[in-house]
This record gives structure tokens, C-alpha cells and sequence, in this order.
């Protein structure tokens, strides 16, 4: 099978042994320590260093059992040991900081990473918060802080302002008077934030419950329902992995995914990505030739035995029902000798409801008589069988003339003269059928000569009556494995009925009050309906006569073309389908542990923009900015759409820039000019901005201190432009 570029999805990154930072130039400087406090990476360091540390916001307790101590890992060493990957723990629940145990040894770790081994972190602290954080995290991360590392002062921001703040940071001594919108994307959220005069208008704020970790669950859970029995299991780390290597945003959705409708454009290297997951060949033991030729001589063998058994178990079940048939039709005799009352007592005596179950039963029986009947007289190369008048001596001789031998003998003979007189009947059947069809043939020749289009317009109703009736049962088929649907509902409702069934008819008492379920084709209605994997023979039946009306309509109808046929319209559905999910050989270890990417490329990334497509409730990003732009006049609007700022990590996904320009377009004046513009590091400039302005004069005066937090509480903030009043 042909594929584009194959992709190894990577390994859990090594852990970086802790190297403290020298502190020896920091100590006594009261020199601010920045922290961005980010759902999945924390990132701290000094405001005079250009980048940050960094790692993965995650901490892990648990118990060595080699030495039988405590140990306590962040960041990357959580991935490696899989022992502390199940007690793992994030300070982050969704958007909302609550787990402060977490927090506390995140923070040990970045202190003590940057050299600070004293009981009091002597430097004013500059930390993120989200957008409209509650009061109750905002006051237990004061009172961490405070409290337990007596720093002297502590100030809040909103990592999208500092982030706008970096992108926009005036030549000193003009103050920040910056104007647009700041879109960021975050783990949790996207948030939408209005900037006049550098301040951010956050009564006019908004928010959206979609982030990074919500998108990297909806990828996760459309390559489960796309391959539910992948062999390795698939984590999300892999799938964010896909989300920011693969994913991208589309400028119109639809309109896409019309194109891809063709599946060689699914197939095509610029559509698709194949991720190889690693495997493991297993060992097969060689055979020589003399042992596969002793096996192969032995599945022959075996394979005749077979087929002597089945055919005389199949001419035995004929001969049974030719003589059910005849017992039924031996009854029906009677019904003109009996009353009505007793007519009905001997087909519940029977086993009967009715008269429609009684005459449905014998048409039934008739039908696959007629079937067994074909089979036995057709050979295996599909000519009928010459066979010569045999002859049967001991039939007729009572068994008190016969010894042991003979009477075995007789029995043969008996079986032996049913299988022939069925064959007999089913020759007389056949010639019989076939002159009613030669018949049918020359009306229906007629019928298309007189009247060519109603004959036509017939036949295209019985092909769209057969397609329909097939699709219903591969539709009930489909329901019966929801097992909440109101076919499998009714499934189980037969299936309790035959457990609970305590009333047994005469018929069926035969067997010494056995269970005798399957003795008759009304049980075998029941298990097919039951059933979801077993074909009646309707459908089979149906799909001859589905055959023959195409044949027929492709022969005499030039409206009717090859590309109206069911198998070419199955057979479009089909290759576009294995185009979505390409099909593997068996034994093909490399492509069963393989990922094709397509579709999910750009319908993971459009959920920012229509959210209820992965079922959540809530208002696409457009619609967002729409309703934040409406709250603001004509001349402020402008101000904010000459600098729609985009920031966050997700937000470095190809074809967003694209994206939110054909969604404010439309709702925007002609004449408005609009310009967006991506941050220069989506990732880092949240902690580079906080950084350049704790080097400046007011970052003194928007922190709490010590005494202000004794005083007021955890609670307390001061109001200034970057935070959250």
C-alpha cells in the first residue's frame, strides 16, 4: 500500500538531573523572580535572564520500593517512571488553580533550581493568573506564598496583557498605551481580551471552555472511535504530539471537506499523515517441505470427510422436510372436515397460532425446498447430473425376511431411493420453472415493446425497493450493536420472551420434553432476529433479483448507467471509506500498527470555532470576538482590529492567522482596516513581558506587600493595568 512521509510519534524525553543555578549574584539584590504558572508548563526564572526554566507543570509522590523511601519528581521524570505516572498530580483542575499541594513542590523545585536554599525567598514575586481567577485560589496562593515563603511582595497578572505588553513595549520614557485585541490560547481556555490605551477593557472580556488539553482529548477520542482495536494503547501525550506536529486550521471547512470527498485527494501526501507506532515481530517457527505437504495431505483429507458428511446432511434435511412438507399438507386437508373450533385446537396442538402462521410455515417449507432441491441436483461445475436408473431390491422386502446384514442393507437403499426420487422431483421442479420462466420472459419482452418507459419507470421502483429493504436490515444490523437502540432493546425483549416461554406445543413434546428449539423455521425467525450476524435467505434472494433488474435496466434503458448500480455506488462509498481508513493485509504487522491522519488534520483545530461539533455548548471564537467588537463604537472598533494579537502556544498551529482573518472580515466594515498579528514567541513572551516590566519603576508599586496581605488578606490586589481589575 502506498503512502506518503511515515511519522515515529517520540519517546518520553530523558530528565534533566537538577543543576542548581549559582545564587551568589542574586543574594540581597532583592533581584523579582517572574513566574508563569501555566497549566502544562511552568516557567520561572529571574526577570534579568533572557529565557526561563522550564518544564512540564506536573509533580509526582510516591514510595521506592527498591529502597523503601519517599520520592518526589516534576516535570519530565514523571514521564519516564511509570510508577509515578499513576500518582501523578497538576496544580491546575481544567482553568482553575486548586491543587495547592501540587503547587507548593512545583515551587520547591523551581526555587531550588535557581540556587534559593533559604526558609525566606527574599524577592519580590510576579506571578500569572487567569482571566477572572477566583477569589479562593487567588487567596490560598497568597497565603502559600506569604506564609510559607515569606516573599515581600507579591503581584498578579493576566499572561495574555504581558504577552501584548512584550509585542508592544514603548520606547521609554512614552508609557504603555497600546491598542487591540489580545486573542490567547491557552490549556484550558481561549480568551478574548479588549486593550485601549494599553488597559485591558476586562469588564468586556470573554472567554471560551476550549484549550490545548480539551482539543488533545477530542483527537484522542476520534483516533479511538477510528481504530477502536489498535493493538498499543494510544495516551495523550501522543496525541498532543499529533495536535501540534500535524494539525492546522482551515480557511473554510466545508468547503475542504468537499474536496476530499475524491479519495485519491484524501490519499494525496499533502492530506494525509502516517504515524508508525513500534511493533515487535513475532518468531515463527520454519517448517520443512515434507511437514507443509503432510499438513496439506492431511487438510485434504479432511476436507473430504467434510463434504461426504454434509452431503448426506443434506440430503437427510431434505428428505425431512419433503416429509414435514407433506404432513403439513396432509392437515390442511382436514381443515374443510373440522369445525372452526376444532380446526384451531389442532394448530395450537401443533404448535400454530393461527391460520397466517400455518400457511406462512408451508410456503416457507416450500421455498427452500425448492432451494435444497437446485443444490442437489446442480454438480459442482454447475451442469446437471446424468444418473441412471437405479434399482432397490430389499425396499420392498419386510424386515422379517432379512437377516441382520440385509436389513442394514435395506436402510442404505431406503436413504439411497429418497436422495434419488428427491432428485427426480427437483428435475420436474426445475423443468417446470423453467418453462413459467420462458414465459415471464416473452410478457415482459412484449411488456418492454409496447410501453419501454413505464416498463423502465417498474423496474426502477423494484431496484429502489430492493436497495431500501437492504439497507434497513444493514441499518438494524448497525443498531444492534448500540445497546441502547430500539432494535437491540427488542432484541433482548425476544431473547427474555424464550427464556421465560413455558408453554410448549404437542409438536415439540416429541423429544421427551426437551429443549427443541430450531426444530421448526419459526425458531429459526426468531434467532435471526436475535441475531445481528446471521443472512436469511430473503437476502439472498434479494440480492439475485436486485442483480437481475440492473442487468436488465443496463441492457434496454440508456438513462441507466453502471454509476447507478448498487456495487458502484457501494463500491465509491467504499473506496472513500478505505481512503478515511486504509485496509491492511492480514499479518500485516506494519499497517496494523499504523495511524493514517486526514480529516481529523483540520476538524480537531475548526472546534475553536464551532465547539458544539465536539459537544460542547458554547459560542464558536468568532462568534466571540463578534459579540466583543459589538460592544464597542465604530472609532474604538477600528482601534481594536488594526491589532487582533494572537498568543499562547496552540495559537502556533498553521492557518490560524488565515483563519480569524475570514472571521472578522465579513463582520467588519469595508473600509475597516484589519491586521493580525501573531506573537514573535507564542510560547515565552507571557514570561518575557512580565520580565521587561518588573525591571521597571512601577512594577514597585502593583505588588502586595507583606503588610498589606496581614492586613487585608489573600484576597487583596492592587488595581493596575496587566491584571485582572
Amino acid at each position: 500500500m502506498e503512502a506518503g512521509d511515515v511519522y515515529t510519534p517520540p519517546t518520553a524525553p530523558a530528565p534533566v538531573p537538577i543543576t542548581p543555578q549559582s545564587y551568589d549574584e542574586y543574594r540581597g539584590k532583592g533581584t523579582p523572580l517572574v513566574i508563569d504558572n501555566g497549566s502544562t508548563t511552568l516557567r520561572y526564572g529571574f526577570c534579568t535572564a533572557e529565557t526561563p526554566f522550564s518544564g512540564p507543570n506536573v509533580v509526582a509522590k510516591y514510595k521506592e520500593r527498591k529502597f523503601n523511601r519517599p520520592v518526589l519528581l516534576f516535570g519530565d521524570a514523571v514521564e519516564v517512571e511509570s510508577t509515578a505516572k499513576a500518582q501523578a498530580k497538576t496544580p491546575w483542575e481544567g482553568d482553575v488553580l486548586l491543587n495547592f499541594d501540587a503547587l507548593e513542590n512545583a515551587l520547591d523545585h523551581a526555587f531550588i533550581h535557581l540556587g534559593i536554599d533559604a526558609d525566606t525567598i527574599a524577592h519580590p514575586v510576579l506571578m500569572t493568573e487567569r482571566l477572572c481567577s477566583p477569589l479562593h485560589s487567588r487567596a490560598l496562593t497568597s497565603e502559600l506564598m506569604f506564609e510559607l515563603y515569606s516573599v515581600p511582595s507579591l503581584a498578579y497578572c493576566v499572561d495574555a496583557m504581558m504577552s501584548f505588553y512584550k509585542n508592544n513595549i514603548p520606547s521609554p520614557p512614552t508609557p504603555f498605551r497600546a491598542d487591540g485585541i489580545a486573542v490567547s490560547f491557552n490549556t484550558a481556555s481561549t480568551s478574548v481580551i479588549p486593550i485601549l490605551q494599553g488597559k485591558g477593557i476586562l469588564s468586556h472580556a470573554q472567554r471560551i471552555p476550549w484549550g490545548a488539553s480539551q482539543a488533545t482529548d477530542y483527537l484522542l477520542k476520534l483516533l479511538q472511535l477510528k481504530y477502536p482495536t489498535f493493538p498499543t494503547r494510544l495516551t495523550s501525550s501522543q496525541a498532543n504530539w499529533m495536535l501540534r506536529e500535524f494539525c492546522e486550521f482551515s480557511t473554510d471547512y466545508p468547503a475542504l471537506l468537499r474536496t476530499l470527498k475524491d479519495p485519491l485527494k484524501l490519499r494525496s501526501p499533502m492530506v494525509e499523515r502516517v504515524i508508525q507506532f513500534p511493533f515487535t515481530v513475532a518468531v515463527q517457527e520454519e517448517k520443512s517441505e515434507e511437514e507443509l505437504a503432510r499438513i496439506a495431505e492431511r487438510r485434504r483429507e479432511q476436507g473430504k470427510k467434510l463434504q461426504e458428511i454434509a452431503a448426506k446432511t443434506r440430503l437427510e434435511k431434505l428428505v425431512q422436510k419433503e416429509a414435514d412438507l407433506q404432513n403439513l399438507l396432509n392437515l390442511r386437508e382436514r381443515r374443510a372436515q373440522e369445525s372452526k373450533k376444532d380446526w384451531q385446537n389442532t394448530l395450537s396442538a401443533e404448535g400454530f397460532d393461527d391460520d397466517a402462521h400455518f400457511e406462512q410455515t408451508i410456503k416457507k417449507l416450500e421455498g427452500d425446498l425448492k432451494r435444497s432441491r437446485k443444490k442437489e441436483v446442480t454438480a459442482e461445475n454447475g451442469e446437471e447430473m446424468e444418473e441412471e436408473i437405479p434399482s432397490f431390491p430389499l425396499v420392498d422386502v419386510p424386515d422379517a425376511e432379512l437377516d441382520e446384514d440385509q436389513i442394514k442393507e435395506k436402510r442404505k437403499q431406503k436413504l439411497m431411493k429418497a436422495g434419488y426420487d428427491a432428485r427426480q422431483r427437483a428435475k420436474r421442479e426445475k423443468e417446470r420453472e423453467r418453462e413459467e420462466r420462458l414465459a415471464d420472459e416473452q410478457r415482459e419482452r412484449d411488456e418492454r415493446e409496447r410501453d419501454l418507459t413505464g416498463w423502465a419507470d417498474k423496474l426502477k421502483r423494484d431496484h429502489a425497493a430492493i436497495v431500501t429493504k437492504m439497507k434497513g436490515r444493514a441499518r438494524r444490523r448497525l443498531e444492534l450493536t448500540d445497546r441502547k437502540s430500539a432494535a437491540a432493546q427488542a432484541r433482548m425483549k425476544s431473547i427474555a420472551n424464550l427464556a421465560a416461554e413455558e408453554k410448549v406445543g404437542r409438536k415439540k413434546r416429541k423429544v421427551g420434553g426437551e429443549d427443541t428449539f430450531g426444530a421448526d423455521d419459526a425458531d429459526w425467525a426468531i434467532y435471526r432476529k436475535i441475531n445481528a450476524e446471521v443472512e436469511s435467505s430473503d437476502e439472498e434472494d434479494d440480492l439475485i433479483r436486485l442483480q437481475e433488474v440492473e442487468a436488465k435496466l443496463l441492457e434496454h434503458d440508456p438513462l441507466f448507467t453502471v454509476e447507478d448500480t448498487l456495487a458502484s455506488i457501494t463500491n465509491r462509498r467504499s473506496a472513500l471509506i478505505t481512503a478515511f481508513k486504509p485496509v491492511y493485509e492480514e499479518g500485516d504487522l506494519i499497517g496494523k500498527y499504523r495511524i493514517h491522519l486526514n480529516t481529523e488534520r483540520w476538524r480537531v483545530p475548526e472546534a475553536w470555532f464551532s465547539p458544539s461539533m465536539a459537544g460542547v455548548d458554547s459560542a464558536g471564537l468568532g462568534e466571540v470576538l463578534q459579540n466583543v467588537l459589538s460592544r464597542f463604537s465604530e472609532a474604538e472598533k477600528g482601534r481594536l482590529v488594526k491589532n487582533v494579537f494572537v498568543t499562547g502556544s496552540p495559537s502556533q498551529l498553521p492557518g490560524l492567522v488565515p483563519r480569524l482573518h475570514a472571521s472578522l472580515r465579513p463582520i467588519l466594515p469595508p473600509e475597516m482596516p484589519l491586521e493580525i498579528v501573531r506573537a514573535a514567541d507564542p510560547a515565552l513572551d507571557a514570561w518575557k513581558g512580565m520580565a521587561a516590566y518588573a525591571k521597571t519603576d512601577e512594577f514597585k508599586t502593583v505588588g502586595v506587600t507583606r503588610a498589606e496581605y496581614e492586613e487585608w488578606g489573600g484576597e487583596r490586589v492592587k488595581r493596575w493595568w496587566g491584571g485582572n481589575y
